[in-house]
């Protein structure tokens, strides 16, 4: 029986779904596969391999509002995939699919990000050669898709620049604007398993493309057939710039613009544990320490680049098994914090030493929320922003990110905007800001300004003026930024203020704990929770759906005897942030509850699951109340997520 037939008789039998049959024909039919590709899906379909193929072709890889993130590695993996194995374990190919990030896909991405960056640069009466940036993690075949899409862009007319070696996603959307590039690309699946790898776009503001970009990128993709992609997938650097050290010194010096007193970290006796986890926080964050004389010691076991990160279950910074390693590195060395970052080194996660000499791990909540503080409090100390505050200075976090911070940003007196999920959200509030002024300016002093190569101040004073001041933004996902000349979360820059913040600490007798507990008295104690229900591949991606689609046409009413009040729809209602700008519609949805407890409902962008973020409250009257608010609510909030995830697994089901 042919491979074609097996097909076919895979599909009548239900084993094979219909869409994949036909992209498995449409495929074998072309021209567009090497030899490779082709002997692969033929040993898996005589290894009647039908759950992989199925998941590999089931669909056309997403090219969604940011880019795109899946397997490049199959769970199963054809003989001729795999071909030489390389040191660090990875094959010899990417994973044949249509739903996976190949050639094949990152090819097809590229020439549809250059057509629609040419269009745009037309339409805007710009006739400059497109210029693009790439950076890449560590990941597998990262470095091969970095240089395969600069290839492709300088053949396509285009002008490629890449770095030497993996550089993080923050000094990529950096050096977009510091070189005035019309777009960028990272090459990364952040802190996804090692098989995954991703493809996130940048426009010329350094952002994550936002609308109407970000659609019309998603419809130029679309449109490019799988027989134009073969032409370019034999890689070519002629005329592709590698960047030099001034770019990597740049980005140096605006990510150390962070720092509000650098005076702070003299004689704090600061002593830091770092970990990169296998990723690019080394190439940043280390020169950024040995500027401002921290004391650091390196977990050497994760030290090295390795698409396997071999040392951890998961190379996420939030998760505590991340930083063990480093927990025993920092109870040799009697350290007071270790820091972490995810392989792209845009987040970052922390744990302190709290008055019993252990190590405890902070959430990203209470991490936004320290620094929060800190940051707004040492700006009103030295005269950055008003000491009534100012509501042309803002606080910008998610709405699934702690009210805590809501609470900080309101009793300083600045303007707290809350935004959809997705750090480009954040970057595109201070673009707008950042647009606002330089046209008030010029109306009003006829001054074209230059942003970026304004200093900070002068900057801060403008935006108070004509705008709106960004202080600081941040996720509940370990996301921060401090600058306002990256346009994405920064782990690079994140360590560094922490480490300013533990100075400040320090200095004082105080514990980053005692620090935290003093924010609960003063504001409430607030807490959170996080709900993940996983569901892989292709009826995996239905049950999501199907979860997300129950809520809108049937809210849930009541858990156990506290009955919901409130239900927010994102999707269908018109809700205004406090710039007074529509919010997108997107499917999240905020159940709020009796007892002043709410929850987001949302499905991950990243990764194959539906994300519960629970939030719960309680006023706190004295230190000696304390500890008990502190089980009492978590306690009851670990009830209501149990709660709500049975709920989520009925109606997945139902």
């Amino acid at each position: 029986m042919s491979t074609i037939e097996q097909i076919a008789a895979a599909e009548q039998a239900g084993k094979l779904l219909a869409s994949t049959a036909q992209n498995l024909r449409t495929w074998l039919a072309g021209t567009f596969m090497p030899d490779w590709a082709r002997a692969s899906i033929e040993e898996l379909v005589a290894k009647q391999q039908w759950p992989e193929l199925n998941d590999r072709f089931y669909r056309t890889l997403e090219f969604g509002t940011g880019g795109m993130r899946g397997r490049t590695i199959g769970k199963a993996t054809a003989a001729a995939e795999i071909g030489v194995l390389s040191a660090q374990g990875s094959p010899e190919h990417p994973a044949v699919g249509c739903n996976v990030l190949n050639d094949f896909t990152v090819v097809r991405a590229t020439v549809g990000l250059f057509r629609y960056t040419q269009q745009f640069l037309c339409t805007a009466g710009s006739f400059d050669l497109p210029r693009l940036v790439i950076a890449h993690d560590v990941r597998h075949f990262s470095r091969h898709f970095c240089e395969l899409a600069a290839s492709t862009w300088n053949r396509l007319g285009g002008q490629a620049f890449i770095f030497d070696g993996p550089r993080s996603t923050p000094q990529l959307s950096f050096t977009v604007r510091h070189i005035k590039a019309s777009a960028g690309i990272v090459i990364t699946a952040s802190h996804n398993p090692p098989h995954d790898n991703g493809y996130k776009v940048y426009f010329g503001d350094g952002g994550q493309v936002v609308p109407p970009h970000d659609n019309g990128i998603i419809a130029k993709v679309e449109q490019v057939d799988w027989a134009d992609v073969a032409q370019y997938f034999a890689k070519s650097l002629d005329g592709v710039v590698t960047l030099g050290v001034a770019v990597d010194t740049a980005y140096l010096d605006a990510a150390s613009d962070a720092v509000i007193n650098p005076e702070i970290f003299k004689g704090s006796k600061l002593k830091v544990v770092y970990t990169n986890i296998h990723g690019t926080g080394r190439v940043a964050t280390l020169p950024l320490f040995e500027r401002f004389g921290v004391k650091y010691a390196t977990v050497e076991e994760q030290f090295a680049f390795d698409p396997r990160f071999p040392s951890v279950k998961s190379p996420n910074p939030e998760n505590a098994a991340a930083l063990a390693l480093g927990v025993e590195l920092a109870n040799k060395t009697k350290a007071d914090v270790i820091m972490a970052t995810d392989p792209d080194c845009d987040r970052m996660g922390v744990a302190v030493r709290n008055a019993k000499g252990e190590m405890e791990l902070l959430t990203g909540n209470q991490i936004g929320a320290l620094l929060a503080e800190y940051r707004i409090s040492a700006m009103k100390k030295l005269g950055v922003i008003p000491k009534k505050g100012s509501k042309r200075a803002a606080l910008i976090k998610t709405f699934v990110t702690s009210q805590l911070q809501d609470a900080i940003g309101a009793a300083h007196g600045l303007k707290v905007v809350n935004t959809l999920t997705g750090f480009k959200w954040i970057g595109a509030k201070i673009a707008r800001y950042e647009a606002e002024m330089k046209a008030k300016l010029f109306d009003v002093e006829g001054v074209a300004l230059d942003y970026d190569a304004t200093s900070p101040d002068i900057r801060a004073e403008l935006l108070l003026e004509y705008s709106t001041l960004y202080v600081f933004g941040g996720e509940e996902s370990y996301g921060y930024l401090p600058t306002d000349t990256v346009r994405d979360k920064d782990g690079n820059s994140a360590c560094l203020i922490f480490c300013e913040l533990a100075a400040a600490a320090k200095k004082s007798g105080k514990t980053i704990g005692e620090t935290l507990d003093a924010l609960y008295l003063k504001y409430g104690y607030y807490t959170e929770a996080i709900g993940n229900i996983y569901y892989e591949g292709a009826a995996g991606a239905a049950k999501i759906a199907k979860i997300l689609a129950s809520y809108r046409k049937s809210p849930p009413k009541a858990f156990g005897k506290v009955k919901v009040t409130k239900f927010r729809d994102f999707g269908r209602e018109k809700i205004k942030d406090a710039d007074g700008e529509l919010i997108p519609s997107q499917d999240l949805y905020i159940v709020t509850l009796a007892n002043g407890y709410n929850y987001a409902v949302r499905g991950s962008g990243t990764e194959p699951k539906i994300k519960f973020y629970l939030f719960g409250k309680a006023e706190v009257k004295s230190a000696k109340g304390l500890p008990e608010a502190k089980t009492s609510t978590k306690a009851a909030l670990e009830e209501l997520r149990q709660q709500i995830e049975a709920d989520a697994a009925a109606r997945a089901e139902g």
